[in-house]
């Protein structure tokens, strides 16, 4: 946030126009940010980890031992999973928000971008989700990557202009 207040400062950026987005660890860095700030006027994720408990249980790979390394298991840390989700502060977000998701992540289970959809849309804020078919943690096909980057342009020229 420090840099977003020096590029303000500098008349780099327009405070009335900040856009944030982001994929997979900048995806959780968006939510984690618009579920504690109100400054961004749009963002956008993709493949973003906004649950850490469900991080920890919900796919194949070996990532739950990194978490369980880090924080202990959630049975016995609940709180600070909790802590570092951005789902639990989204009652806090106010930005308009595009979620984009690959059906076949297997990093990120697809699971965490309904939940902070549902929530978004529970609390009446403006978001739109899409899932993209056959596509992992990364979008691969061209057609995907068209439709990716026109929504994502529609999006912040949506609010941002």
């Amino acid at each position: 946030m420090d840099g977003v207040d020096s590029l303000v400062d500098q008349k780099t950026a327009d405070p009335n126009r900040l856009g944030i987005g982001g994929w997979s660890n900048g995806g959780f860095m968006t939510t984690w940010a618009i579920t504690h700030t109100n400054r961004f006027k749009a963002a956008v994720a993709f493949a973003a980890p906004v649950d850490f408990q469900i991080q920890w249980g919900g796919h194949p790979d070996d990532s739950w031992k990194f978490l369980s390394t880090l924080w202990g298991t959630p049975m016995r840390a609940r709180q600070v999973y909790d802590a570092h989700s951005p789902f639990h502060f989204v009652q806090n977000c106010t930005t308009p928000t595009l979620i984009l998701h690959g059906e076949t992540d297997p990093f990120v289970p697809i699971v965490q971008a309904y939940e902070f959809y549902h929530a978004l849309k529970a609390l009446g804020i403006e978001t739109e989700m899409v899932v993209y078919p056959r596509e992992g943690h990364s979008i691969e096909e061209r057609a995907h990557q068209i439709d990716f980057q026109k929504r994502v342009l529609a999006w912040y020229d949506r609010y941002l202009k």
